[in-house]
């Protein structure tokens, strides 16, 4: 698995903390369609293909506390 960047780890935290796309971009002062992009990203490095899938592998590889 290609390790996912600091910026993708961070979108995946907060995406697993339940914001939304809006409010990750919020937080992270980013646009929504640079986390739509980073998602993007995440789910083709984890091999997942939706949101639960990729928080489980995640909790599983341990990127998520």
């Amino acid at each position: 698995m290609e390790p996912l960047s600091t910026k993708e780890l961070e979108v995946l935290d907060l995406t697993a903390r339940g914001f939304t796309y809006q409010e990750v971009a919020s937080r992270m002062q980013i646009a929504v369609s640079t986390v739509q992009s980073h998602v993007r990203n995440i789910y083709g490095k984890l091999d997942v293909h939706n949101k639960a899938e990729a928080l489980y592998e995640a909790r599983n590889l341990g990127l998520l506390r």
